[in-house]
């Protein structure tokens, strides 16, 4: 089937198809493709190289996120000089308000080259015009990425604790406090921690991860769950931080090899390119 790229936004649920090509695996590279399963959705989630399950991981952690995907798309342009080029974002992210992310994720601003940054200027174009958004999300700093793993290795349901856990760590970090002290006024550390980990990685606790995340570290209730809990003490609330790869403790987002799905539905959107090129049609089977 045939579709213009204007008509594809309204009508394809790119959360929900493959991978259109398999991500490359680059000899002597310590991380290779895999999947990430996925908090928001429950399903797991292709992922090419360590940059982009970073970036998936930040996604993921987003409340604003509704669905996420590798590669579901493919926009093809045609240039004035009659030439077709294509262009395969790496992440696809949905939001509550119907709106949707287009994403690469470099692993540093140079990467790709100038095509990279040629098929950029187009991927933002052809979003604007839709009201979506493209962007090229850079790499995050290493004390970030490592906090951010280590939560999310706590992102699956079962780190959540037993009833009544949850209800208890918004009463016992009302006000900020150093992450162990509030989880002993929990309850036994060796089983609160879990919990207070699967807090912080879902916001329901917040704590700034722009720093090494220890025990002495100040958690207190994050904004989501401000107004459902006792009022906390005066004092500044840390940054929340946007749109990323984690550990898995949990087990369910194995670094299994990633490819296409036999029989599966791959999408081409189409777009004008950014320097006046036609428009084409793209495939969906």
């Amino acid at each position: 089937m045939q579709q213009r790229w204007a008509d594809a936004v309204l009508t394809v649920a790119f959360e929900d198809l493959p991978p259109v090509s398999a991500f490359p695996t680059i000899p002597g590279r310590r991380w290779g493709p895999g999947l990430w399963w996925s908090a928001t959705t429950g399903r797991h989630v292709a992922a090419g190289s360590n940059a982009m399950r970073t970036q998936l991981m930040v996604l993921d952690r987003d409340p604003e996120v509704t669905g996420l995907a590798g590669r579901p798309v493919r926009l093809l342009w045609r240039t004035p000089r009659g030439q077709v080029r294509s262009w395969t974002p790496h992440l696809f992210a949905r939001y509550r308000d119907g709106t949707a992310l287009l994403a690469d994720c470099p692993s540093h601003p140079g990467a790709g080259g100038e095509r990279a940054l040629n098929a950029a200027d187009v991927m933002a174009q052809a979003c604007a015009d839709v009201g979506w958004t493209y962007r090229r999300l850079q790499p995050f700093g290493d004390v970030l990425a490592a906090n951010l793993k280590w939560l999310a290795g706590y992102r699956h349901p079962r780190n959540a604790g037993p009833p009544g856990q949850a209800a208890a760590l918004l009463e016992a970090f009302a006000r900020p406090r150093p992450l162990l002290e509030g989880a002993e006024a929990a309850g036994d550390p060796l089983a609160v921690l879990p919990a207070v980990f699967h807090a912080l990685w879902h916001q329901r606790l917040t704590t700034p991860l722009g720093t090494p995340l220890h025990e002495r570290a100040i958690v207190t209730v994050g904004p989501l769950h401000a107004a459902t809990a006792p009022a906390p003490a005066e004092g500044p609330r840390p940054a929340r931080h946007r749109p990323p790869d984690g550990g898995d403790r949990d087990g369910s987002g194995s670094a299994t090899a990633a490819g296409p799905t036999p029989g599966s539905a791959p999408a081409s959107g189409v777009l004008p390119g950014r320097d006046g090129g036609s428009c084409l049609y793209g495939e969906m089977s």
